[in-house]
């Protein structure tokens, strides 16, 4: 009898090598690699053949999700802040001060709003599931991101800068979920959220984000002016800097998704060798896409049909929402006035604006805050109903933002991004004549 693990290691190399070589294909297709990823999930998982389990007695192990989830997300929105080029640029940071201090805002409240009208919640578990599903994702959204250093593309930078920012940034709305549905009276915690998981986590989040990525571009530099690191070796110290900058972060109760993505934004504008964050970045983002792997294949084996079936009213309300109302108007009225940087457009064309709505996908980030609610005490049938409405929108996020990136953000780069480009380049010229 072959052990089911040995089974499992040959069906996810095989799954690797078909979409590694057929990359090429896949990546013109309306069809996203964690879509792929999601159906043998499925096939391996409790609904499927039963080779990938996380239940064990009918008792789903949250802590291994969590876990997982947590290290992919500071893994991704590291990767984040290393692809923006010149990060002490503030006036390109305000598309993403608009997705992150107006948009996740609406976001969060709308989706309080439609838990408490339409779904039975009280406040504090719908402020907790519109926390939990209001921040959008850096793993799965790599099709509607920065490409490279040198992707000046704002739609794209704005994406990226939200995805990195926003699963930092909803963490005190997951904390005001929790504590508002272990009491009710916000009055007896309302001061200690907001000076400590608020302001200070945010503050200290930052603060050590900036000074150890410093600290360790320093030493790396000082040192290996004397002798160089093994060429093999080397790329580990990104590794070592996200490790680093999250537990210390962690210790002092800051927000550590916060202080990495800084961290991300600091090492790359901090080496006098820009190769060197190059080089990093290549390797943070095949580690990515390998944990994307994992995770993905993780949520679909824990999917099951019943409960999926049970709450899909509710799970349609939610998604309908949220993709077809909530983002779109949200992201409608926070890049209202906003002009484009490289335009000469006195506004985002709706098209850019409309995509700004479409592409909040959701997927890892919520992952996480689930299973962290979990483990601060997260349960019974409110658990049950955030849990599969959760799963449910981050399943139908993958399918449809997966078939639709592709062909929408190919049809915005010839009908929007490169007319506008073209535009600013000719005023330019005629400028300079």
């Amino acid at each position: 009898m072959v052990d089911i693990y040995i089974l499992d290691l040959l069906l996810i190399g095989l799954l690797l090598l078909v979409v590694t070589l057929g990359s090429g294909w896949i990546t013109r297709l309306p069809l996203s690699f964690a879509l792929i990823y999601l159906l043998v999930g499925i096939l391996l998982g409790s609904e499927g053949l039963g080779m990938i389990q996380l239940r064990e007695n009918n008792v789903f192990n949250a802590k291994v999700l969590e876990r997982l989830t947590e290290f992919v997300v500071i893994i991704s929105v590291f990767s984040c802040g290393l692809k923006i080029i010149h990060p002490l640029r503030w006036r390109v940071w305000n598309i993403t001060a608009r997705l992150i201090i107006l948009l996740m805002p609406i976001s969060i409240v709308g989706l309080a709003i439609v838990g408490r009208l339409f779904l039975g919640m009280n406040w504090g578990e719908a402020i907790l599931l519109g926390a939990i599903l209001a921040p959008t994702d850096p793993v799965l959204a790599s099709e509607v991101q920065l490409t490279d250093t040198n992707d000046k593309d704002e739609l794209r930078f704005g994406l990226t800068s939200e995805g990195g920012l926003n699963d930092a940034l909803a963490f005190p709305f997951v904390y005001f979920g929790i504590y508002a549905m272990k009491d009710h009276n916000w009055g007896n915690w309302f001061k200690d959220w907001l000076l400590v998981d608020f302001i200070w986590a945010i503050a200290s989040g930052m603060v050590m984000g900036f000074i150890v990525a410093k600290l360790i571009v320093w030493v790396d530099q000082k040192i290996q002016k004397k002798r160089a690191a093994d060429a093999l070796m080397e790329d580990f110290v990104a590794i070592s800097a996200i490790l680093i900058t999250y537990s210390l972060t962690e210790i002092i109760n800051g927000y550590g998704f916060l202080a990495v993505f800084i961290a991300g934004l600091i090492v790359q504008d901090s080496y006098r060798n820009p190769e060197k964050p190059m080089a990093q970045l290549e390797f943070i983002e095949r580690l990515e896409r390998l944990l994307e792997v994992g995770t993905i294949l993780l949520l679909g084996s824990i999917l099951l049909w019943r409960p999926m079936l049970n709450y899909a009213s509710q799970s349609l309300i939610v998604i309908v929402l949220l993709f077809l109302v909530i983002r779109p108007v949200g992201a409608w009225i926070s890049t209202i006035g906003k002009r484009p940087l490289n335009s000469q457009r006195r506004r985002f064309h709706p098209a850019t604006r409309w995509l700004f709505g479409w592409f909040g996908i959701r997927g890892v980030g919520s992952l996480y805050y689930l299973a962290y609610a979990f483990s601060k005490g997260l349960k019974g049938e409110v658990s049950e109903q955030i849990s599969w409405i959760t799963y449910t929108t981050i399943v139908v996020s993958v399918v449809i933002h997966g078939i639709s990136a592709t062909p929408l953000m190919n049809w915005y780069e010839k009908q929007v991004a490169t007319k506008a480009s073209v535009t600013h380049n000719i005023i330019s010229e005629l400028g300079e004549d």
